[in-house]
């Protein structure tokens, strides 16, 4: 078998319908709609959710929660991600942007304490947790809040 003798399987690609092409085509006059009704209408139909009249699913269930709208969502990442820098470098979210560690810095960067530091280094965030704080001091290095 070549390439160019490669086929379809018979029967797995059937020819699409030509609907309202007359009384022979077999999908003719009412196009494959029914007669009458919402749904056999130019632009009829119901919109998404729509029950009948029903009080719908999203009607019945209970409202819940509460958004806050001054909520700051902070870029995360882990003191084992820090690995990768060189001794005594400094740690910037911009440094850390620009390297592809983190993609979107939000409202600010958090690091928090996941694996273990090896390096010694001077990391600026936004936040710290305290076990990443502990981390990166008992490596020999420094925090700074921005």
């Amino acid at each position: 078998m070549k390439l160019h003798e490669l086929k379809p399987a018979p029967g797995s690609r059937r020819p699409r319908k030509r609907v309202g092409r007359g009384i022979a085509a077999g999908q003719g006059k009412t196009a494959g709609r029914g007669t009458k009704g919402q749904k056999a209408r130019a632009g009829g139909g119901v919109r998404p959710g729509f029950e009948g009249g029903q009080n719908p699913l999203y009607r019945r269930l209970p409202k819940r929660g509460f958004t806050n709208p001054n909520r700051k969502e902070y870029a995360v990442i882990n003191v084992k991600d820090l690995n990768r820098f060189d001794e005594g470098t400094v740690v910037t979210p911009e440094l850390l942007k620009e390297k592809g560690i983190v993609k979107n810095l939000k409202d600010g960067l958090k690091v928090l304490g996941d694996g273990d530091l090896s390096v010694k280094l001077t990391v600026k965030a936004h936040k710290f947790s305290r076990t990443a704080e502990e981390k990166i001091a008992a490596a020999g290095g420094a925090t700074e809040v921005l």
